[in-house]
């Protein structure tokens, strides 16, 4: 039988050694925009390698507060802040392994104290529901241990100014060495996909490179309102993102920068399946 790709990951990370706790005088961590993949993240190595390679190169933070493309809610909520919390199995069509996987990470009460009073003023509501896909995949590759406490934070609104400004508020965790994360999809457009381009026989549509570039460019520069414009702008749409809370995630990343106008390196590139899984840091 022959080993699955995960397996061989965690062999790596065990490899990989210590991680260093994050301290006051590593300054605040960066947010991040991750495109966060599904159970299919677990079968490709490359993808695996670039995400816990981009953990392994920050300190290991002291907690992670995730906002996901997957829970769409308003007021804003606030996931379980219990240990060891199910995670939501919100996909189909995969091998039943992935339904049993766990994420059982430690309590995060101390965690959603400090983002109930940094929200103060806002109708948080606490929840007692689990991390979705859009959380604990990405998480497993990149803290397979575990051992942070994480709470995830929905997503209010699809209005970039409003996801701007949720982020500013979240900023100042940053310098507690929690990580902020957005996790969406550069492009998501998997209506339009078809089986050759999710097999990798044939090269991403042109709307998803189109819209790709498009927000390399505009990240480059540093460039808000140009991605704010998105709807109007991009080009592939509305292919590259039929709905848009995939993309979205992506202002709580800029608005919990240091400068959202700052220019952008990206720490992951590259397509799977057709879709573009470009990911930076926001520091």
């Amino acid at each position: 039988m022959s080993t699955h790709p995960f397996d061989t990951h965690l062999a790596r990370v065990a490899e990989a050694g210590e991680h260093a706790l994050w301290t006051p005088e590593d300054g605040a961590l960066p947010a991040l925009f991750l495109s966060h993949g599904a159970p299919p993240l677990f079968e490709t190595p490359d993808w695996m390698a670039q995400l816990f390679g981009w953990a392994r190169s920050m300190p290991r933070p002291t907690a992670v507060l995730i906002v996901s493309a997957h829970w769409e809610e308003a007021p804003l909520a606030i996931s379980s802040a219990e240990a060891a919390v199910t995670p939501v199995y919100d996909f189909g069509g995969f091998d039943p392994m992935y339904y049993r996987m766990r994420y059982d990470t430690p309590a995060a009460h101390a965690l959603a104290a400090r983002v109930l009073g940094t929200l103060s003023g806002e109708n948080v509501h606490e929840t007692g529901r689990g991390l979705d896909h859009g959380a604990w995949v990405p998480l497993k590759v990149m803290y397979p241990e575990a051992d942070i406490p994480v709470l995830q934070l929905s997503l209010p609104t699809a209005d970039p100014s409003s996801l701007l400004a949720l982020g500013g508020r979240l900023r100042a965790l940053r310098e507690e060495g929690v990580l902020v994360i957005g996790s969406g999809f550069t492009t998501h457009g998997l209506p339009f996909l078809t089986r050759e381009v999710m097999s990798g026989q044939v090269e991403a549509p042109g709307w998803s490179r189109q819209f790709d570039a498009w927000a390399r460019e505009a990240l480059s520069r540093g460039d808000v309102d140009e991605l704010a414009a998105y709807r109007a702008k991009a080009p592939g749409m509305p292919y590259a993102h039929p709905t848009v809370e995939h993309f979205t995630p992506l202002f709580v990343t800029l608005g919990a920068s240091t400068d959202p106008e700052a220019k952008r390196d990206f720490a992951v590139d590259g397509f799977w399946g057709g879709l573009s899984k470009r990911s930076f840091a926001a520091a």
